[in-house]
């Protein structure tokens, strides 16, 4: 097979049909949660001006990139497990590394710059109306978005320009990277592994920053006399530290660790926690233990 060939076909979850039928329908729940999860904040934040500060600014982006990413590939997962088919053409499968790696890496960027935001809000109060007002807030979050396209064109390009002559079979129900280097057999794949250990290791050293910036912070918590003060921050904090750790470590695992010769069920479970899971778990984790947006939903839907 050359690098001309027409499709690729995703190994997904089973061939048997019932279990076919069952990941159509867990896929179905899934996504209809974190689309009307993620749309819910969105129209909350837009609608309502009590929600018009850098934090949920930062909050509505993260809600749009969720949406991107979990529409890249869990409906055409679904799609093939409803038709009984496995076929994503050879443009789908580039638009699909191309826009997942978009809104993955812009997501995680704004993840960190959320951190970043948490630090001023609570180490330096007395700075953050300057240190984060609105252009601040419009540059930081245009360049998570831009760092996420150009990332993703390099990292497309580079994957692409290798020779895919090991078939066309992708043990994934989505065209993941390192899946994806299995197929090739041109020694230039080296280079997209470099790029690969790379970008983990950027992540990483983002991931780091995050832990310092949360260190600061709960020094700064303790000092606060005020036991619901304490409790505030912390119920701010945690949340949004639990969804970027599941993020990395599951992510840096499924794109460090070696990839084996036949499918895995772990890879499977592994792409589903750090593709989809966290996509779920942010309107959770952000919304559910957040009166604000429970208040903003509350005037939304006219409910009292």
């Amino acid at each position: 097979m050359s690098n001309r060939t027409t499709k690729f076909l995703l190994l997904g979850f089973s061939d048997v049909r019932e279990l076919q039928i069952l990941h159509f329908v867990g896929f179905l729940l899934i996504y209809l949660a974190a689309l009307m999860g993620n749309l819910l904040i969105f129209m909350a934040i837009t609608f309502d001006h009590h929600l018009h500060t850098p934090m949920y600014f930062f909050l509505m982006n993260l809600s749009i990139l969720d949406l991107g990413s979990i529409s890249v590939t869990i409906p055409k997962s679904m799609a093939n497990a409803l038709m009984n088919t496995r076929s994503i053409s050879y443009a789908g499968c580039v638009a699909q590394v191309f826009f997942f790696l978009s809104f993955m890496t812009a997501d995680f960027s704004l993840l960190t710059i959320m951190a970043y935001d948490r630090y001023v809000a609570i180490c330096q109060p007395l700075h953050y109306d300057t240190m984060m007002n609105s252009r601040a807030c419009v540059q930081m979050t245009a360049g998570a978005w831009i760092s996420g396209i150009l990332y993703s064109v390099l990292h497309t390009g580079n994957t692409f320009a290798l020779a895919f002559c090991r078939g066309n079979m992708v043990d994934q129900f989505f065209c993941e990277v390192p899946q994806l280097l299995k197929l090739t057999c041109s020694d230039s794949y080296l280079s997209e592994v470099r790029v690969l250990a790379f970008s983990v290791c950027l992540i990483l050293g983002c991931f780091v920053f995050i832990i310092v910036s949360y260190v600061q912070i709960f020094k700064s918590v303790l000092r606060i006399p005020s036991e619901q003060g304490r409790h505030k921050a912390f119920s701010t904090c945690l949340p949004h530290l639990t969804v970027v750790s599941l993020v990395v470590f599951t992510g840096a695992f499924a794109y460090l660790k070696p990839t084996s010769s036949s499918p895995s069920a772990l890879d499977l479970v592994v792409a589903v926690l750090y593709s989809v899971l966290p996509q779920i778990m942010n309107p959770v984790v952000y919304s559910m233990r957040n009166k604000e947006i429970k208040a903003a939903l509350r005037r939304l839907t006219g409910y009292r």
